[in-house]
């Protein structure tokens, strides 16, 4: 079972280059919250609302967001974000460390900064949907279970007008998939773990 302990050790011994940031729409950042569960850790995913004309929209993702003109970082990005999506307060003083930038592009958005975060017991019963617009659901899901294989599973995605195969780890009604699993391979890596979606 991975402890807090171990993930902030492995974080410190990863070695990755951060982005250079910039307070513009190009860039946005996304927090991986961790928190207390029955008997492991919880990751806190959201569930967006879907969007007219979006394809992307209505796939699940971590809280987070576009940095705006008064952002200072682009861990302050995702604390901000993730307040004003579901109402749960992230302090620097909780962040373990960064995950690998990504380089996107989607949208005009260029690059993705993705941080973890360790909460208290009891964040599950705060965070809730405070952007209506942009957030269907908040839910958690127990760390284990993005690394059992019963979980793997494929979504059908179209592609260029082609319907894709794409990788995934279902949990109840919801599929993690794309950036936001290609975000946790990143974790996963780190910890030397294989993620449930990876044959």
């Amino acid at each position: 079972m991975l402890t807090i302990d171990k993930i902030r050790i492995n974080l410190a011994q990863s070695s990755h280059e951060p982005a250079v940031f910039e307070a513009s729409h190009r860039q946005a950042a996304v927090a991986m919250i961790l928190a207390p569960g029955h008997n492991d850790l919880d990751v806190c995913f959201i569930q967006p609302a879907e969007r007219d004309g979006d394809p992307w929209s209505g796939q699940v993702a971590f809280p987070g967001g576009r940095a705006d003109p008064s952002d200072v970082t682009a861990n302050a990005v995702a604390e901000r974000e993730t307040m004003e999506e579901i109402g749960l307060p992230l302090h620097s003083r909780q962040l373990l460390g960064p995950l690998p930038v990504r380089d996107i592009q989607r949208e005009h958005l260029k690059i993705l900064s993705p941080f973890v975060y360790y909460v208290g017991a009891g964040s599950q019963r705060i965070a809730t949907v405070y952007e209506k617009n942009e957030v269907a659901s908040v839910f958690w899901v127990p760390l284990h279970h993005l690394f059992d294989q019963a979980a793997a599973t494929e979504l059908e995605y179209p592609m260029g007008g082609t319907a894709t195969q794409f990788p995934g780890i279902r949990y109840g009604e919801h599929v993690i998939w794309g950036l936001t699993l290609r975000v946790l391979e990143s974790f996963a890596e780190i910890m030397q773990r294989k993620l449930a979606a990876r044959n």
